[in-house]
Order: C-alpha cells, then sequence, then structure tokens
C-alpha cells in the first residue's frame, strides 16, 4: 500500500525523534516496540506493528549505548522494517519474519551512518568551541541543536527514500527472495533473540532477583491472567521485597550496614 500525506508526515517524525533518541536513551522512541508502534499508528496498522516491534523487541533487549559504544542501530531497524512489513501487505508470520529479517540487516547498516554523523559531530563541535570563546551561550546551544537534528535525520532520510518507492517494487522484490533466504533469516532471528535473553539474565544473575525470575516464569502460561494482572503481581512482589529487605536492615541489630551481595540492591538502600 502507499501513504497518504500525513501518514507520509507522521512517519517522518516518528524517524525523526527515533534518530534522536538512539543516542539521547531519554524518551525511548528508538526501541523497536515504540517506534514500530507509532509507525503502525500512522498508517493505520496498528495490530500488525505492534506485533512486530514486540518480536524486535526481543532481539534489542541486550542492545545498549555504553560511552562512545553504540549499539546496532535500533532506531533505522525499527522504523525501516515497519515501513517495508506494511508496504509489502504481507501481514502473515512468512512476511514478519522477512521483515525481521531486513530489520538485522538494517540493523548493522545503520552503524555506517552513525559513523558518518559522529564524524560531521566533529566539525559541529569546532563551531560550538568558537561560539563558546566569544561567550555566546546561545550560539553553542545551536550548535549542540543542529548536531542532534543530524542524528534524526540518519533516520528521517533513509525512511523518506523507503516511502517513496512504490509498493509493487517492495512486493516483488520480497517475492524474488528464495525460501532457503527467509528461512536463514528466521533462525538468524532466533538465536539474535536468545542472544538478548542471555544478556539480560546475565545482568540481573543475583540471588536477590532469581526468584523473580523464575516467579514470572511460573505465572507466564496462565491464560486467565492478564497484562494488567501479571503487573499488579509484579508491582506487589517488588514492595514486599522492599519492605522485608528494609526492615530487616532497621532491626537485624547491625545498622543496616551489612552488605547484601547485590551492589545495586546496596546502593538504593542506601536513598
Amino acid at each position: 500500500m502507499d501513504f497518504n500525506i500525513l501518514s507520509i508526515i507522521l512517519i517522518l517524525i516518528v524517524a525523526f525523534l527515533a534518530g534522536m533518541e538512539g543516542i539521547l536513551d531519554q524518551f525511548q522512541f528508538h526501541q523497536p516496540i515504540i517506534a514500530c508502534s507509532l509507525v503502525g499508528v500512522a498508517t493505520g496498522h496498528i495490530k500488525e506493528c505492534v506485533m512486530l516491534g514486540g518480536a524486535l523487541q526481543l532481539m534489542a533487549l541486550g542492545w545498549a549505548n555504553v560511552g562512545a559504544a553504540v549499539a546496532p542501530d535500533a532506531a533505522l531497524a525499527s522504523v525501516a522494517s515497519a515501513i517495508i512489513f506494511v508496504k509489502a501487505g504481507k501481514f502473515d508470520a512468512a512476511g514478519q519474519t522477512v521483515a525481521i529479517g531486513t530489520a538485522i540487516a538494517l540493523a548493522t547498516a545503520g552503524l555506517v551512518l552513525t559513523m558518518i554523523v559522529r564524524t560531521l559531530s566533529v566539525v559541529i563541535v569546532h563551531q560550538a568551541d568558537r561560539e563558546a570563546e566569544k561567550g555566546n551561550f546561545k550560539g553553542v546551544e545551536l550548535w549542540h541543536m543542529v548536531a542532534l537534528a543530524c542524528q534524526g535525520l540518519r533516520i528521517a532520510i533513509p525512511a523518506l527514500l523507503l516511502l517513496f518507492i512504490p509498493s509493487p517494487v517492495i512486493q516483488h522484490a520480497l517475492k524474488l527472495l528464495p525460501e532457503w533466504f527467509t528461512d536463514g533469516m528466521k533462525i538468524g532471528g532466533g538465536f539474535v533473540v536468545a542472544v538478548g535473553y542471555a544478556m539480560v539474565i546475565n545482568l540481573m544473575a543475583t540471588k536477590e532477583v532469581w526468584p523473580f525470575f523464575f516467579l514470572g516464569f511460573a505465572l507466564a502460561p496462565l491464560n486467565e491472567l492478564t497484562l494488567i494482572a501479571t503487573g499488579i503481581i509484579g508491582v506487589c512482589a517488588a514492595i514486599i521485597y522492599l519492605n522485608v529487605t528494609n526492615n530487616k536492615g532497621n532491626g537485624g541489630g547491625d545498622g543496616g550496614a551489612s552488605s547484601s551481595g547485590d551492589p545495586l540492591g546496596d546502593i538504593l538502600n542506601d536513598y
């Protein structure tokens, strides 16, 4: 399907915000579940894009920016794969598999665009330095905004190019993909999901958190529990855990000086 003007504008806004958030990590617009869902809202395919975003989010669980090391480009992968998914008009499992496979390739290719923008940012930083030497704070802020806008354009421009590719062209190109390629993408996507889960489990592998991990697995198969009910149970369990640990620290006779073995938990308890 081809998009109308309003849909194109909304998608470009989503792409621009996702590009900025890929570096800022402030409002999480670059996360697949959010970016794909917003593209679905803009195109009128909310359910399909939410399911795509959920599948991609499982792969991106372990992706995070650490200092100058940038994770695979989840923003470009989310926005571009959602556009291709909707334009292809094939919303079954096979169509989702192709979209996910495309997203994996785009996530890696997006790092090249990130390198280009960061190289350009070197010039922008020197311009900001010149304004700082003049004492022009507004000029410094302006160049900071320019650098941030470049990150947004890093996703918005490829999204615009995809939007102007006719839908029949994308549909024909996807039909030409051999079965071994799509099956390979599906298997590879499964491996990426497993790696994402492994990274998250490795981060949360403490004796305080393991009970919640297994409790979630025990509750997940219960079809009678809605997502709201599961969320309420999780919040209640967290509150009970915090109350128990706080009472133990206050009444244990050691003034709360003992360590629980969980460094992050000890820091939070100090507050």
